[in-house]
């Protein structure tokens, strides 16, 4: 059982930065996959980064490859997402996720556990 809790959203200008950690708890959080997705009112779950078990192998979705970046820090079991360039468009509430299939997946149903989730807001 893996439980996930998500912090650094706020309010931001367009072309500012933000970061995201997601605090994970449990002894096996080096074995999982994890993601980050966000969603707007009416829409299904966007994928944005996800990275593997040894930090390795990194995938990110079209609208945000090359300017965000994901990382993960076994040791204290978390995983970050950096977002600079940040666009009106980003605006979204972003959920971190982990997978225990142990390969990089980018569907959210093939995630097992997922946090509550942040709200990031990018102004024009």
């Amino acid at each position: 059982q893996v439980q996930l809790v998500e912090s650094g959203g706020g309010l931001v200008q367009a072309g500012g930065s933000l970061r995201l950690s997601c605090a994970a708890s449990g002894r096996t959080f080096g074995w999982y996959v994890l993601g980050w997705f966000r969603q707007t009112p009416g829409k299904e779950r966007e994928f944005v980064a996800a990275i593997s078990w040894d930090g390795r192998s990194t995938d990110y979705g079209d609208s945000v490859r090359g300017r965000f970046s994901i990382s993960r820090d076994n040791a204290k079991n978390t995983v970050y997402l950096q977002m600079n360039s940040l666009k009106p468009e980003d605006t979204a509430v972003y959920f971190c996720a982990a997978d225990q299939s142990r390969r990089i997946a980018t569907m959210a149903l093939e995630y097992d556990y997922w946090g509550q989730g942040t709200q990031v807001t990018v102004s024009s």
